[in-house]
């Protein structure tokens, strides 16, 4: 670890010149009294590093030197950079890692690069966290400990024992087999089979992980994509699931279907509107989803929805009308 840090520290100082002790510490997430003795151990080593005395001192290096970074195109570069600016990484723990890689990766271009490169990342923005609504998008916070146990068990092919809190259940101990690791929209998820069945767990409702030495029950190879679709096609077509019959505004259609599971049938009525029987997760999935389109829908079946809707509506009415 400290290996990487002082690579880090020096790739630092060739891409922003002078930095005090307390930037690098803050760039580092270490003290600035390990910062001092890693300076030290810079200069024991022979790496040009010097102090700059002052109102605006700091450390810096001597000009012209480099690290032997090589092997790296521009385009290349910069698809690392790109993709380097993804919060997937986050979701895994790798945040600290991620950003020591993107320093290497920088100062491996060369020099007539290094600035063309910087500007062009500085044009691209990949999933920015609120969308053209300015609704925020609030990635799942894991605990570094425990996420790091669940990924150190998934790479060594161990079993895993975590502590997890499934929806409205107490946290129970489990002991799973784990496959591969998937982040969906800021949401992290351990793909696992326990006692020979598939099951997935999301990272943010893993209270405590540990790492076993019993060698985990699983395949060598594994295609992610394929499990995560077979475990997503388990998840639209159990539950509760309710079937609606909906007449909706024909420019609000799409917003409809991207809330359902799935489609069944669909037809044009004489005034345009189209008629849909749509499935749901659950009754509270289906009326959340028209509830949503307010008056661009009419549920026509079952007559529960349409109940619960209307009551909805006269709660929300009876909440403005005009006191006396």
């Amino acid at each position: 670890m400290r290996a990487d840090r002082l690579v880090s520290l020096v790739l630092l100082l060739r891409q922003r010149g002078r930095l005090s002790a307390a930037t690098l510490a803050r760039e580092l997430e270490v003290s600035t009294r390990t910062v001092l003795r890693d300076i030290e151990a810079l200069s024991a080593a022979g790496v040009p590093v010097h102090a700059e005395r002052g109102r605006h001192g700091g450390f810096a290096l001597l000009p012209g030197f480099r690290t032997e970074l090589t092997g790296l195109s521009h385009d290349e570069a910069l698809a690392l950079l790109v993709a380097g600016s993804r919060r997937g990484a986050q979701a895994f723990g790798l945040g600290p890692a991620l950003a020591s890689a993107m320093r290497k990766v920088v100062d491996a271009l060369p020099e007539s690069y290094r600035t063309t490169a910087a500007g062009a990342v500085q044009r691209l923005l990949i999933d920015p966290q609120t969308d053209l609504l300015s609704r925020r998008l609030v990635p799942d916070e894991v605990p570094d400990a425990v996420v790091a146990e669940v990924r150190r068990a998934v790479f060594a092919g161990h079993k895993l024992r975590i502590h997890y809190a499934a929806v409205d259940q107490t946290p129970k101990w489990r002991t799973v087999d784990p496959i591969g690791l998937v982040t969906v929209r800021d949401q992290g998820y351990l793909l696992a089979t326990r006692s020979g069945a598939d099951r997935t767990y999301r990272l943010s409702r893993i209270v405590a992980a540990e790492e076993l030495t019993e060698p985990a029950q699983r395949p060598d190879q594994v295609d992610l994509d394929w499990a995560w679709q077979e475990r997503s096609t388990q998840f639209r077509t159990g539950g509760d699931q309710v079937s609606v019959l909906v007449r909706v505004n024909p420019a609000r259609r799409e917003d409809l279907v991207g809330t359902a599971l799935a489609v069944r049938t669909e037809e044009t009525d004489a005034d345009g509107w189209v008629r849909l029987e749509v499935t749901f997760q659950d009754p509270r999935h289906a009326e959340w989803a028209l509830w949503q389109l307010a008056t661009n829908a009419e549920a026509l079946a079952p007559q529960w929805l349409r109940t619960s809707l209307r009551s909805r509506a006269a709660s929300i009415a009876a909440r403005y009308e005009a006191s006396s």
